[in-house]
């Protein structure tokens, strides 16, 4: 079945971006999945298709419009797919919850501006919000299409090979070990002399202790959660 990505935004052209090259352009190309953009502005109200207004209460910036928020969802065929709004105000996406969306049918995804969209249609829509970091874009188009590479990837026949991701950051909890590749030497530094060895139990021995070693170091938070589960 080939996985259906809807987009509904204010900047169609930004679509497919760097989902249309390599693997995932090929991908798109040969049906694995599929991607429809719809242009929000048109469902926009008066002469200059306006989507926004002054937000309530005041504050700087714009608010879109609820209704044509609504309107815009509503012209998609969802079907079995999560409806997501890329915000900062989300949960954080992990590679489980990647996994769980790679799981559907494909994914509806509203791509905010501005300071953002009405709750009232978050609420009305039901839908999943989504942050992608603890920073703060122009829009959410960037931030989906990181989401949608992560999703596609775990697509049966996207990689080639399954075994491709399972050793991958965040797969077991810890951050991928440190890679090598010819030559043998550059600028003095070596290849670990293990890797070369043929030594399969020893090389795995060295990848575990080294990611290990690598998510203490730089994500104490993966650490912790990593210790509590052994």
């Amino acid at each position: 079945m080939t996985f259906k990505i809807t987009t509904i935004t204010l900047t169609p052209d930004a679509w497919p971006g760097a989902l249309g090259v390599s693997l995932l352009g090929s991908g798109l190309k040969d049906g694995r999945w599929s991607l429809e953009t719809i242009d929000l502005r048109e469902f926009g109200y008066g002469k200059h298709n306006m989507v926004d207004d002054t937000c309530a209460g005041g504050g700087a910036g714009m608010v879109i419009k609820p209704d044509v928020a609504i309107n815009a969802v509503k012209s998609v065929n969802i079907g079995n797919r999560p409806i997501i709004y890329l915000t900062p105000r989300g949960k954080p996406l992990n590679q489980k919850k990647v996994r769980e969306l790679s799981k559907a049918d494909g994914l509806v995804l509203f791509c905010g501006r501005f300071e953002g969209l009405d709750q009232r249609a978050i609420d009305i829509l039901e839908m999943d919000e989504i942050s992608v970091g603890d920073f703060v874009l122009m829009g959410g188009d960037i931030a989906a299409q990181a989401m949608c590479e992560a999703v596609l990837r775990l697509i049966d026949g996207m990689m080639g090979k399954a075994e491709s991701h399972e050793n991958e950051s965040f797969e077991n909890g810890l951050l991928e070990h440190p890679l090598y590749t010819r030559p043998r030497e550059i600028e003095g530094h070596q290849i670990p002399e293990v890797l070369l060895s043929g030594n399969h139990a020893a090389i795995e021995k060295w990848k575990i202790q080294k990611s290990e070693e690598v998510t203490r170091e730089r994500r104490p938070d993966l650490w912790e959660k990593y210790k509590q589960s052994d």
